[in-house]
């Protein structure tokens, strides 16, 4: 225990702890959520989602409120499959709905299950005391960039000294 004390004391062990078991959602959910009217045309959907380099529109009504979401998943599933005109499908028509939200202080393990078991590759992140006003956005992809940026950040020796600190 002396030697790991002088390498590695209980407060950076203890720092480096709370960095790996603290994540919540809003820490890397996506901030910036694209929105598009639901009497709008799924032709300037797929436009605006190719425009803004995004995989998905939070459809919100004529109030700005959010009433469902439209994913690239959609768009093929649910019309260029079934040959439909997208100049004369509106949002309304494709939009998933109801929508599956997650609270902004919830763990990633948490958003992970709900994506399983609702069959959802997007959560709407919203905060406890603004549920109909969304905060942010999360997919898979957000999972895999973040987990790259935690592996950069906390390094694997760093474990072994955790690892070594409790077993002695």
């Amino acid at each position: 225990m002396v030697w790991c004390a002088t390498i590695f004391n209980r407060v950076d062990i203890n720092n480096l702890f709370w960095k790996m078991t603290s994540t919540t959602i809003s820490d890397f959910m996506r901030k910036r959520i694209e929105t598009i009217g639901e009497l709008e045309t799924v032709q300037g959907t797929a436009r605006k989602m190719k425009d803004k380099n995004v995989s998905s529109l939070l459809v919100v009504d004529k109030d700005g409120k959010p009433v469902g979401l439209i994913t690239e998943r959609d768009l093929v599933r649910k019309a260029c499959v079934r040959d439909v005109r997208l100049s004369a499908m509106t949002n309304r028509q494709l939009m998933s709905s109801p929508l599956i939200t997650i609270d902004s202080k919830e763990s990633p393990s948490i958003a992970a299950d709900l994506m399983l078991q609702n069959n959802v590759r997007h959560l709407l992140v919203v905060d406890t005391n603004t549920v109909d006003r969304p905060v942010g956005i999360v997919t898979p992809l957000d999972f895999t960039r973040f987990q790259e940026l935690r592996n950069e950040e906390i390094n694997k020796d760093d474990i072994e000294k955790i690892l070594e600190y409790y077993r002695t």
